[in-house]
């Protein structure tokens, strides 16, 4: 009988313990920290954080800054520029488009009357705005249009047509085989918008907004080259004659 409650009483403990157990298992199971998954960190490209001054000018003695200064033209193949006689602007005889990156220094600005056929990129207004400048290793002077004055009010696009900063410096990260494609204007493989931009010029079109995966055909001076993009990639160059 004896050896029976002993039993009984011994089964009844386990059971206790097996419940006390259990129950902690789940008390630590509701009351653990729980874990909290970081937010995936955005990615930003490196040509996304390379910061570009602007000036915001708005008047003549705003463009005066510029004077004495080095610029490089961000917005190749839209303008065009030409020589001085004089103090005069000559828009009858183009010496030339801008090309990106190129290197210009400024000397000063001209206020000119400008004919309809140099109102194309830039507005004529009452008068246009010029900035003065000479090429490394060419003494000549030569003038494109950077504003307009209207009614006294001047607009100026400096912001957009140059880097007052070397972008060889500001993107610096695209190496020196992607610098030596930009600088001679050719695309090679691997490229991506901007530096296929920069190397053949704005003017362009493209089959869709899907932007680094698409078709882009850069009017290139006179020389179509459609560039396909794959994940913001160039896999294929070709001339193409269409544009």
């Amino acid at each position: 009988m004896e050896n029976g409650k002993k039993a009984v009483f011994a089964a009844s403990v386990v059971l206790v313990l097996a419940v006390g157990v259990r129950v902690g298992l789940i008390y630590r199971e509701r009351n653990a920290p729980v874990a909290v998954k970081a937010p995936a960190r955005e990615v930003i490209a490196d040509d996304d954080l390379v910061f570009l001054k602007q000036k915001r000018p708005s008047s003549m003695a705003d463009i005066k800054d510029l004077f004495g200064t080095t610029l490089w033209v961000s917005a190749g193949g839209q303008l065009e520029y030409y020589p001085l006689a004089g103090k005069t602007v000559q828009y009858g005889k183009s010496a030339g488009t801008l090309l990106g990156a190129q290197e210009l220094k400024v000397k000063r600005a001209v206020e000119q009357v400008a004919p309809k056929a140099a109102t194309f990129r830039i507005p004529g207004g009452d008068r246009q705005v010029l900035l003065v400048f000479t090429l490394a290793g060419d003494a000549k002077e030569y003038g494109v249009p950077v504003g307009y004055r209207q009614a006294g009010q001047y607009t100026f696009y400096t912001d957009e047509i140059f880097f007052y900063d070397d972008p060889h410096e500001l993107y610096k990260h695209w190496g020196p085989e992607v610098w030596k494609a930009v600088d001679s204007h050719q695309v090679i493989l691997g490229m991506n918008e901007r530096m296929v931009e920069l190397s053949l010029g704005q003017v362009s079109k493209s089959t869709s907004k899907d932007y680094g995966n698409r078709m882009v055909v850069f009017a290139n001076m006179g020389k179509p080259q459609a560039v396909t993009f794959v994940k913001n990639k160039a896999t294929a160059v070709r001339a193409d004659q269409g544009y």
